[in-house]
């Protein structure tokens, strides 16, 4: 089956995303009512983004979109229609537009590409005869070739095939097509290739790889970035709802827009006014002369739908929604947003918002202000995401209070579109942005959160405002507020409780280096004041090194010589210096003396400047835009504020030490056989949330991946106990397996060690009498070892959390668990180990033998694996496991699946949320 090209213009070029949507969602935006066939999977339809940050929408053919595709087979070139055709072939026939429109889903499976009403592209795939190979093919539009479609079909074609049982697609394209070529050579497959003449023959495995993962992810940074390079740097801003009536939204914006600079036009838009604040004003988007890359929307929700229209018909690629009034104010709203973001997609535009206070960019090539803020903080090197307006406006006044200089803002409210996920992916390649700040009200796609974090953590610091205390109930078992604390330093971000923490840190973070070590130096002219420093270091797990008491008289040249000096010891890792101003003091000559003392140094120097409010012009370092560079000396009006950022900054520090190690891998998993027994298990649960496992399929389930749980009969009289106990070999235990006997710590739910046939008959007839079982399990004895509880949970934050500790009662009253996210690496499961407080009696504690460590860190690491290749997990328990010095032994094990999740998982085709 011939191929046509997509072109390629620079090696990342298809980076792309998507999200699922619920079929009334993904509809035509025509007058046409679709019908959708039976079996028509609503799921696999999707908003991408296509390289250049625009959206496009994807979802599988329809029937009555035979005079569609016509069209758009008319509309394409020559050139365009022989690469695909390998021949002219002008128009299409009834018959093979049938062909094209009427598929199964299944053997026969084609999606379309759409931009509004139109299709822009088409893709298809075809299984070969008694195979599990399927050939491919995709056309797309000459107007929208370089866009990364091509790829992006490829994945999606691959998502739909892996699940209908398809493992292989092959190919036949024109040699001189290079531009086709290059979309599968950089897809990440491992491609096989042959020559027939002019055309060549391509052939590979569809199964996902580390390297397709990779290509995927580096895509989907690239489309996001973008998309939100869209977001901050637009060419114009139309201002929807624009007034002269102070008070009004579409005055304050419209003002804030004007009066920062912005260096593109600025098109106000009132339907009742021929000039807004003395600039010429437009009834509606669509009369406005010029192109419009932004429009600020100032209306009140029941108008959007007229505005949403011109915005579309215009070309509008960004919609900042100021307007609440949607799923902020209940149901009925949270429809209007879902038709919003829904239909602006569909017109390849992205939402930020609604009830979103705006963007700004501080850069002097944009000055950027399209937000209600009266104040704003000058251009520094901090980007910050925040949701709640109200609280966007206090953030902002907050830093331009405390001379934190921000690159970009975005305010996106309700975050119907645009989120956290989206402007990390920016800020990441962003090099006017050299910390993240973060306030994050709730999460969407965790799992892609946690991962996308964990990446820009590697490269620049991460800030997130989270009270640990928020997460604590979150469904997770033994989940502490210490623990999530622990999540975060793990996952390389810094979690803060207040906004006031946020900028303490990000003040250091953008002016000073890492400290290198936990070694403080403190030199000052205050002895109380230098005290409560000190105790607040010893007390975070500082040591200081060096304390200097320059007295109430030292002057300016003093200062610079002591905190020089301090800053040349080996043994001092940071300074904070400390002034009270004596009377009669110039106190700039002093902060003058502390930035010099300072410079190009390599160790990080904080201060309590106590001269008066705001931070003194002698401590900063600044360009010609006023902006406070690297080398600026952050000053807190406390002393223990300086060292809890310090603290913070070098834990941090040595995270980044830890080297990136990837999760753990193994050669024996079988994950064929583990998802076909998944998805024939959901099969035949159809329409359940989620369901347990049988025991049997437990079994069958972990056996794939490695894990076998200890033999055992299941029995219901005591002769057939007594039968299984011989066919297992004593010794053997009896069990009753309901939970409330299971998890007993006094084991009042089980006969251990029984070596013949009396002391089974007699072990089943006393547990069958106090339990009132149903039906008993023989297990074969395991070699007697600790009893460890392992556990994989998801939360809203950090995604699929894996969890560790003893077994028993005590433990889950004292929450002596430990946490980790997932996947998981050998360090950090090896670490997962030490971190219970019963930890120790796993090394033998009082002369016992030390358990085979090794092992559980064998079996974490398979359930690491088995957690992130079925989407549908919903629960997976191992308690116990029993570790002996000779490796360990599962007991008994609980597994419930579910639907895959739709929004929130982070694999397959990637998605927006």
């Amino acid at each position: 089956m011939p191929e046509h090209g997509d072109e390629i213009p620079d090696a990342v070029d298809d980076g792309t995303t998507d999200t699922a949507v619920d079929p009334p969602e993904h509809a035509s935006t025509d007058t046409t009512v679709d019908t959708y066939p039976e079996g028509y999977p609503h799921e696999w339809a999707a908003d991408v983004l296509g390289s250049d940050g625009r959206a496009v929408r994807i979802r599988p053919i329809l029937p009555s979109d035979a005079e569609k595709i016509s069209r758009f087979h008319t509309s394409l070139s020559e050139r365009t229609r022989y690469l695909r055709y390998f021949g002219s072939h002008d128009v299409l026939t009834d018959r093979e537009l049938r062909h094209m429109t009427h598929v199964d889903y299944r053997d026969r499976m084609a999606f379309v590409a759409e931009l509004g009403s139109e299709i822009i592209g088409i893709s298809l795939y075809e299984r070969l005869p008694s195979s599990t190979n399927a050939e491919v093919a995709f056309t797309i539009s000459d107007q929208h070739q370089g866009r990364g479609l091509g790829s992006i079909f490829l994945e999606h074609l691959a998502g739909a095939a892996a699940e209908c049982g398809i493992d292989h697609f092959e190919a036949e394209v024109l040699s001189e097509n290079r531009s086709m070529i290059q979309v599968f050579r950089r897809a990440g497959y491992e491609i096989s290739r042959s020559f027939d003449g002019s055309t060549l023959h391509l052939e590979f495995a569809i199964d996902p790889t580390e390297a397709l993962t990779n290509v995927r992810n580096s895509r989907e940074t690239a489309a996001e970035a973008r998309s939100v390079a869209r977001v901050l740097t637009p060419g114009s801003v139309a201002v929807i709802g624009a007034s002269d009536q102070v008070g009004k939204i579409g005055h304050t914006v419209l003002r804030n827009l004007i009066g920062n600079g912005f260096t593109g036009p600025v098109y106000p838009v009132n339907a009742d006014a021929t000039s807004v604040q003395s600039v010429r004003a437009y009834a509606s988007v669509r009369d406005i002369p010029d192109p419009v890359d932004l429009a600020v929307v100032a209306v009140p929700a029941a108008s959007m739908s007229e505005v949403l229209d011109d915005c579309l018909t215009k070309g509008v690629s960004t919609l900042v929604v100021i307007s609440a009034g949607f799923s902020d104010v209940g149901s009925e709203g949270v429809v209007s947003e879902r038709r919003l973001v829904s239909a602006a997609r569909a017109h390849g535009m992205r939402v930020v918002g609604p009830n979103a206070l705006g963007v700004i960019n501080t850069s002097t090539d944009v000055q950027l202000n399209a937000t209600l803020a009266e104040v704003v903080p000058g251009p520094g090197r901090a980007g910050f995401f925040c949701q709640s307006g109200a609280l966007g406006i206090t953030i902002l006044a907050a830093a331009a209070r405390r001379g934190l200089g921000l690159s970009t803002f975005v305010s996106a409210g309700n975050r119907a579109d645009v989120s956290g996920n989206d402007l990390l992916q920016y800020w990441d390649t962003d090099t006017s942005t050299e910390v993240v700040l973060l306030y994050l009200e709730s999460f969407g796609n965790a799992r892609k959160f946690s991962r996308i974090a964990r990446r820009v953590a590697r490269n620049k610091p991460v800030i997130v405002v989270r009270r640990a205390a928020d997460d604590i109930d979150s469904g997770v078992q033994g989940l502490t507020g210490a623990a999530i604390r622990g999540l975060f330093r793990d996952s390389g971000l810094i979690q803060v409780d207040s906004i006031t923490d946020m900028f303490d840190t990000a003040s250091l973070l953008a002016h000073q280096p890492l400290p290198a070590g936990r070694r403080l130096a403190i030199v000052g002219n205050s002895t109380a004041v230098a005290r409560l420093g000190a105790d607040s270091a010893r007390l975070q797990g500082f040591t200081v090194t060096h304390t200097l008491d320059l007295g109430a008289a030292a002057d300016p040249e003093k200062f610079r010589t002591a905190i020089a000096d301090a800053l040349a010891r080996d043994e001092v890792d940071s300074v904070l210096t400390v002034f009270v101003p004596p009377v009669a003091t110039e106190p700039d000559a002093y902060a003058e003396a502390i930035r010099a003392a300072a410079a190009d140094c390599s160790k990080p120097v904080v201060s309590t400047f106590l001269a008066g409010e705001g931070l003194p012009e002698g401590l900063i370092v600044s360009d010609e835009s006023g902006e406070a560079l690297r080398g600026s000396i952050p000053s807190y009006p406390y002393p223990e504020r300086a060292v809890s950022a310090l603290v913070r900054a070098r834990t941090y520090a040595e995270w980044l030490d830890r080297p990136a190690e990837e999760p753990m891998e193994f050669d024996d998993i079988d994950r064929g056989r583990a998802r076909e027994l998944v998805d024939s298990l959901c099969h035949s649960n159809l329409g359940a949330e989620s369901f347990e496992l049988t025991q049997g399929q437990v079994r069958a389930l972990l056996e794939c991946y490695g894990i076998g749980i200890v033999d055992y009969r299941v029995v219901t009289d005591a002769g057939q106990a007594v039968m299984a106990a011989e066919e297992l070999g004593y010794p053997v235990a009896v069990k009753a397996m309901g939970e409330q006997w299971r998890t007993r710590s006094d084991q009042s739910g089980v006969r251990l060690d029984l070596t013949d046939g009396g002391h089974v008959r007699r072990a089943f007839d006393d547990l069958k009498g106090a339990t009132d079982s149903a039906s008993l399990h023989v297990q074969k004895m395991a070699t007697k070892g600790v009893a460890a509880t392992i556990r994989v949970a998801d939360h809203p934050i950090f995604g699929s959390l894996i969890s560790f500790g003893l077994s028993g009662m005590l433990s889950d009253l004292l929450a002596d668990r430990a946490f980790s996210t997932l996947p998981v690496s050998r360090t950090e499961a090896e670490a997962l180990l030490d971190r219970p407080r019963a930890a120790p009696i796993l090394g033998g504690y009082a002369g016992d033998t030390p358990v085979d460590r090794d092992a559980l860190v064998d079996l974490m690491g398979r359930m690491s694996c088995l957690v992130e290749d079925i989407p549908e997990l919903r629960r997976l328990s191992i308690d116990p496991a029993l570790a002996a010095p000779d490796g360990v032994a599962v007991l008994f094990a609980q597994v419930d699946l579910g639907p895959q999740p739709r929004r929130s998982v982070d694999a397959g085709p990637r998605r927006l949320r």
